[in-house]
């Protein structure tokens, strides 16, 4: 009965607050007034919680949950917000690694859906607010929280954390987000605030100098990451050089935590790693699914993240490289297939998401770019037709989109 209802509340709250992730462009509000009325209906839990707060282009849901899966194993009752989510709505807010149950989102949409709200907050803004709350009922010692698209006028930045991280800056969203570097760093940076310090991931001269500007303005202590002289006494888990980045910048955060009364040693950051998808549910990012051939999932799917995912594993290519490739419509992906080496097979799916790349434009680019290529249904009949045709020693790399990978689960 209690998974009727669950699923009711969750088709109510795609059908009352539409999400990005569903439509797009029509979802986004550039504003904070919709969060602080939400919150203010709860009675500001936000003002109980300490929070990390992480935006960037690439790898703040990967920084966010290396540093949650630390922070947990350091005795820390970690509350973590990401988006978007795989399979469950729930994905998106977990402590300890735990998503939210069932019975909770239910309980808190019952009374907005028995009392119209005076304004229209965004899927994205209802469940910040609902996460918020959940931490703050069950006494989250740290919260790690991932922006959604922005920073300036991103739903998250109602919060005051304890430090603010910026990954990287690529150009993506530029319908929001403006058209160079330069802009969406102004509105990535909106998250540095007075005082509180903040560490940069990765930089271009265009970038720093408008993070470093923001910074001194403020003033905030900042951080450079690319100076931190990280080691390699770890066991790293995932694949890819951009991963090891983000540690980096985790390694970088924790020597700041450790000035704000956190003791965490090296011991505790290896156990971290360690147990990094059970104290997080983080998966499919540079995700090896099986062996002979091996297999790997990615949801990189943007320009400089599937560069940087491509450009990692062609560096330890030993066989033939298969690539299964499906993205939403809405993306670059003429651009995109630029990237992928000539001598490659291509796959293109399409996924079940109302997003998904369509049969016909799969068909219009293969034509446009003279590209030799399968086009699959869906990602599971894709992997197994290439997994029975490609040698044991070949790479199968599956990658362009959260819903491509959430087909696989």
């Amino acid at each position: 009965m209690e998974n009727r209802n669950y699923t009711e509340t969750i088709d109510w709250l795609f059908q009352q607050f539409p999400s990005y992730q569903a439509i797009g462009a029509a979802a986004y509000k550039p504003d904070l007034g919709n969060i602080l009325n939400l919150l203010g209906h709860l009675g500001h839990p936000e003002k109980n919680l300490r929070f990390i707060h992480i935006a960037g282009s690439n790898g703040k849901g990967s920084t966010s949950s290396l540093l949650a899966s630390i922070l947990k194993e350091n005795g820390e009752k970690v509350g973590l917000f990401t988006s978007p989510h795989i399979q469950d709505f729930r994905e998106r807010i977990r402590i300890n690694g735990e998503m939210i149950s069932e019975q909770a989102v239910i309980d808190f949409c019952q009374p907005f859906q028995s009392n119209k709200l005076e304004i229209e907050p965004s899927f994205f803004e209802i469940t910040f607010a609902m996460a918020l709350e959940h931490f703050n009922k069950e006494n989250c010692t740290i919260c790690v929280i991932e922006t959604g698209l922005g920073g300036r006028l991103d739903a998250t930045n109602c919060i005051t954390p304890l430090l603010s991280i910026v990954t990287n800056i690529s150009i993506e969203h530029t319908q929001f987000l403006g058209n160079t570097l330069a802009e969406i760093s102004a509105e990535k940076a909106g998250i540095i605030k007075p005082t509180i310090p903040v560490i940069i991931g990765e930089s271009t001269p265009e970038t720093k100098a408008v993070f470093s500007a923001t910074a001194l303005q403020n003033g905030a202590p900042i951080q450079w990451a690319e100076n931190y002289e990280s080691t390699d006494i770890f066991h790293f888990p995932l694949l890819g050089n951009y991963q090891r980045v983000n540690f980096r910048t985790v390694l970088c955060a924790i020597e700041t935590l450790k000035s704000h009364g956190f003791s965490i040693s090296n011991e505790t950051i290896q156990k971290g790693l360690d147990h990094l998808t059970s104290n997080t549910g983080f998966y499919g990012r540079m995700q090896i699914v099986s062996s002979q051939p091996t297999t790997i999932l990615d949801v990189s799917h943007n320009v400089d993240g599937i560069q940087k995912t491509l450009e990692s594993i062609i560096s330890s290519l030993t066989g033939k490289l298969h690539i299964i490739y499906g993205t939403s419509s809405d993306k670059n992906y003429e651009e995109i297939v630029e990237l992928f080496p000539n001598d490659a097979t291509l796959n293109f799916c399409t996924f079940s998401n109302q997003r998904s790349i369509t049969r016909k434009q799969i068909e219009d680019l293969i034509q446009k770019k003279k590209l030799n290529a399968t086009i699959f249904e869906n990602v599971k009949s894709a992997i197994s037709e290439v997994q029975s045709t490609a040698n044991k020693e070949d790479t199968i790399l599956v990658f362009g989109s959260f819903f491509l990978v959430s087909d696989f689960f």
